[in-house]
């Protein structure tokens, strides 16, 4: 029994060796898979204080503000972030002396796509003086389109209050608007005085 147990440790302690170091090959090979899974979300370009100005056959078409840009390129869909908001005026050859203008705690743009997203206080004021407020708000630069699924406050200059409890769809320039179950509440001196014309 006792020359059993010998021989058993002996082949134990031949092979234990072998075992060692396969444990430690296979780990390496594990810690050398994880390295190369490239870690790729984490910006490319940072830029800070950012004021940018696009130009449209030689006149300011739109200004851009916000404190931090991020700009994500090594994803599958590249991306820009402002996380600490950002302020837009677009220009409308039209109305150059009125743009619309644009505030929001954050956004996200997907220029690949024409896809861009805000969010937080969005504030809207279109070159017509009409005011739009809303919690967050979709651009769809290919169909100038601009929706929204949350409740949205319109006031004019009148002082007239709209509320689109369950959004809205516009026209990318706010000239057109629909808005779902809406109600509103007028400024009764707005309204004029339908004794004076009988």
């Amino acid at each position: 029994m006792k020359k059993t147990y010998q021989v058993f440790l002996k082949k134990l302690a031949g092979v234990f060796p072998l075992a060692i170091f396969f444990l430690f090959i296979s780990c390496e090979e594990n810690v050398i898979s994880m390295n190369t899974k490239k870690k790729t979300n984490f910006p490319s370009k940072v830029v800070y204080n950012a004021q940018i100005i696009k130009r449209d056959s030689g006149k300011i078409s739109v200004k851009f503000n916000a404190p931090l840009i991020e700009e994500y390129e090594y994803v599958d869909t590249p991306y820009a972030e402002t996380k600490k908001g950002l302020y837009i005026e677009l220009i409308d050859k039209r109305k150059p002396n009125t743009p619309g203008k644009l505030w929001a705690n954050y956004a996200k743009m997907i220029e690949e796509k024409g896809f861009y997203f805000a969010k937080g206080d969005v504030k809207i004021i279109n070159p017509e003086g009409q005011t739009f407020k809303m919690q967050s708000i979709f651009w769809d630069k290919k169909n100038k389109r601009m929706y929204t699924k949350d409740t949205v406050y319109i006031t004019d200059k009148e002082g007239n209050i709209l509320i689109g409890a369950n959004g809205m769809n516009a026209k990318d320039d706010f000239s057109e608007y629909s808005l779902y179950s809406s109600f509103g509440e007028g400024n009764a001196q707005a309204i004029p005085d339908q004794q004076a014309k009988k």
